[in-house]
C-alpha cells in the first residue's frame, strides 16, 4: 500500500470513529488514537513523510495537512454536538420558550422583622435570641408573675406534656419574648440594651386581629438612670421610623407584673386606636431575680406586636391573611 492509500485509509477510519463516538469519553479515546501527538496513527503517518523522496515530499506534505485538518474539524464538531443539550427530550422540544421562572420573595413578616432590627440597631440596641420552648422560671417566675396569676392558667398556655416527661419539669411554648430579657440579664451585667424578635404562642381565639401564634419584638434597656421618658422617646422614634411622621402613638396607664409603672401602647389606625403592645419600667423584683441591685439600676422593657405594625404599614385588615399562604396575596410584597 503506497503512502496516498495509507492517508486515505487513515482519514476514512478516523472519520468513522468520530461519527460513532457516543460519549465524550469515547470521543477522547478517538482523539488519542488518531490525533495523539506522542503516539498514535497520526504519528505513524508523519513518519512516512521522512521516508519520501525530496520530489514527493511537497505533495505528500500538503496531503498530510489536508487529512489532519479534516479529521480535527470533524472531531471538534462532534465534540460540540455531544456537549450541546438535545433539542428534544422524550418528545418535548426544549428549544421552545417556556414559562418564566417565578422567583419567590421574603414573607412580609420577615421583611418587617428585618427592618425592625435595622431601626433598633440605629438606636443602639443589639439583637438577642432565645428558645421558643421555655420553663416556668423564665416564662413566669423571674418575670414576677405569681402562681395564682391568670396568665399562668394551663388553659391560657401551650404546655408540652411530652417535653415535661423527659425534662422532669413543666415546659411550655413561650407566651412572650420577655423570656429572652431574663436569659440575657442572667449572663450580662449592666448596661444592657437589647431587642429580641420571634414567635410567641397563646391559645387566643383567632379573629381579624388575634392569632394563637404571632410575633413580638421585646426591648430592654437597663442602666444607672433609665427613666420613663427614655422609654417613650425610644418607642416614638421607632414608630416614626417604621410608619412615618404621621403616625399617632398614645400611652395608657396599665398593669403588668414585670413592669411598674406600666403602660399600654396604642397607635391610631383609620378612625380608632389599636393596641400594639405593652411597656413600662422594669419591676425591682425582676431585677432582683437576675442578680441586679434595684437600688443601683433601673430599666425599661416593651413588647410590640409585629403583625400589627406590618398590617398598619401595608393596609392589611385581617391578620389571618399573613398565615393563609395565599401566593396571590403574598406576591404583592
Amino acid at each position: 500500500m503506497d503512502v496516498q492509500e495509507q492517508f486515505a485509509d487513515y482519514e476514512s477510519a478516523a472519520l468513522d470513529a468520530v461519527r460513532n463516538a457516543e460519549s465524550a469519553e469515547a470521543l477522547e479515546q478517538v482523539r488519542i488514537e488518531f490525533l495523539g501527538k506522542k503516539k498514535g496513527r497520526l504519528k505513524d503517518l508523519q513518519s512516512l513523510l521522512g521516508k519520501a523522496s525530496p520530489e514527493e515530499r511537497p505533495e505528500l506534505g500538503k496531503r498530510f495537512n489536508e487529512v489532519k485538518q479534516r479529521v480535527e474539524q470533524a472531531w471538534g464538531e462532534r465534540k460540540d454536538g455531544l456537549e450541546r443539550p438535545p433539542e428534544s427530550v422524550e418528545g418535548i422540544d426544549i428549544t421552545l420558550p417556556g414559562n418564566p421562572l417565578v422567583i419567590g420573595t421574603r414573607h412580609p413578616l420577615t421583611q418587617t422583622m428585618d427592618e425592625f432590627r435595622l431601626i433598633m440597631g440605629r438606636l443602639g440596641f443589639a439583637v438577642a435570641d432565645g428558645p421558643e420552648i421555655e420553663d416556668e422560671f423564665h416564662n413566669f417566675e423571674a418575670l414576677n408573675i405569681p402562681h395564682d396569676h391568670p396568665a399562668r392558667d394551663p388553659l391560657d398556655n401551650f404546655y408540652l406534656e411530652t417535653a415535661q416527661r423527659f425534662s422532669g419539669k413543666p415546659l411550655l411554648l413561650r407566651s412572650q419574648t420577655s423570656t429572652v430579657q431574663i436569659r440575657v440579664m442572667e449572663q450580662t451585667r449592666p448596661p444592657v440594651r437589647i431587642v429580641s424578635l420571634g414567635r410567641v404562642y397563646r391559645p387566643d381565639a383567632v379573629d381579624a386581629t388575634h392569632s394563637c401564634m404571632f410575633h413580638q419584638m421585646e426591648g430592654l434597656m437597663v442602666d444607672d438612670s433609665v427613666t420613663m421618658a427614655d422609654l417613650k422617646t425610644v418607642l416614638r422614634l421607632f414608630a416614626t421610623a417604621y410608619l412615618g411622621d404621621d403616625v399617632h402613638v398614645r400611652f395608657r396607664p396599665s398593669f403588668f407584673p414585670f413592669t411598674e409603672p406600666s403602660v399600654e401602647v396604642d397607635m391610631r389606625w383609620k378612625d380608632d386606636w389599636l393596641e400594639i403592645g405593652g411597656a413600662g419600667m422594669v419591676d425591682p423584683n425582676v431585677l432582683s431575680a437576675v442578680g441586679y441591685d434595684p437600688e443601683q439600676y433601673t430599666g425599661f422593657a416593651f413588647g410590640l406586636g409585629i403583625e400589627r405594625f406590618c398590617m398598619r404599614r401595608h393596609g392589611i385588615d385581617d391578620i389571618r391573611r399573613l398565615f393563609d399562604n395565599d401566593v396571590r396575596f403574598l406576591r404583592q410584597f
